[in-house]
């Protein structure tokens, strides 16, 4: 029975420890993965904000999300399906609303945790008297299986 106890054990203590290796180099890759889809995300969204950009382009950042990706953002009207968000997408660029006037976007501070990152970030757009960095807002972005299945936006 002793030999039983020591051998479970043993065996136990070898998966715990090869577990918690391996969890420790996935999480780090984990992490950077996280980070370059958000990345991408502002990317493409900068590459949409500009008076030539293309629907391909939004095709591009749709690509990023999960089926049944939902976009939150309470000042703006609540949540909007992954449909909602395309189509919005879609008619602010067909009436001109992507016109170049956000020039970048700069990513103020980041933190990437297990399958989130919240992003502070600010707008720098074309003003009546020059290039102007906007205010600072906070967005939260949501992971499942690499891709973005939430963004709740906190401004």
């Amino acid at each position: 029975m002793k030999l039983h106890l020591k051998l479970l054990t043993s065996i136990l203590l070898i998966i715990f420890t090869t577990n918690e290796v391996i969890a420790q180099d996935a999480t780090k890759a984990h992490k950077d993965s996280l980070n370059i889809v958000v990345t991408k995300y502002y990317d493409l969204n900068l590459k949409i904000f500009q008076a030539n950009s293309t629907v391909e382009d939004i095709d591009k950042t749709f690509e990023l999300f999960t089926d049944d990706f939902t976009y939150v953002h309470p000042k703006y009207g609540g949540i909007y399906t992954r449909e909602d968000l395309y189509n919005g997408y879609v008619r602010n660029q067909k009436n001109g609303g992507y016109d170049g006037k956000v020039t970048d976007i700069k990513i103020e501070n980041k933190i990437i945790g297990l399958n989130a990152v919240v992003v502070e970030k600010r707008f720098v757009e074309k003003k009546e008297d020059g290039i102007k960095d906007g205010k600072l807002e906070m967005t939260l972005f949501e992971f499942r299986d690499g891709k973005i299945s939430r963004i709740f936006e906190y401004w």
